[in-house]
């Protein structure tokens, strides 16, 4: 299940409104506001469905794994490509040791 702190990152991860998360999932806004700001916790279902619009939006939920859990923002395809292009440069490999 996501935490609210989840639900308002991947919001603003995928720049949306309350209210533009409201539409697009069929949850009340005020319900958003309350489960983000920690005043009430909404049921399972309800929390799986604020979870498959935000990945639907191309959000990334992470669970926990030994450094907490997060939220983060899926790559497309062409930013994927770039990416690709980016580390096939070449140059001078430098070491990745900080002094």
């Amino acid at each position: 299940m996501i935490t609210g702190a989840q639900c308002r990152a991947a919001r603003a991860l995928v720049e949306w409104t309350r209210d533009k998360l409201a539409g697009n999932s069929g949850v009340d806004a005020l319900v958003i506001e309350e489960f983000e700001r920690r005043i009430n916790l909404p049921d399972q279902d309800i929390c799986d469905t604020l979870q498959t619009a935000l990945e639907n939006a191309g959000a990334v939920f992470i669970a926990e794994n030994g450094g907490g859990v997060g939220v983060r923002l899926k790559l497309n395809r062409s930013e994927v490509r770039r990416i690709g292009v980016l580390e096939n440069e070449g140059g001078i490999v430098g070491t990745d040791a900080v002094p």
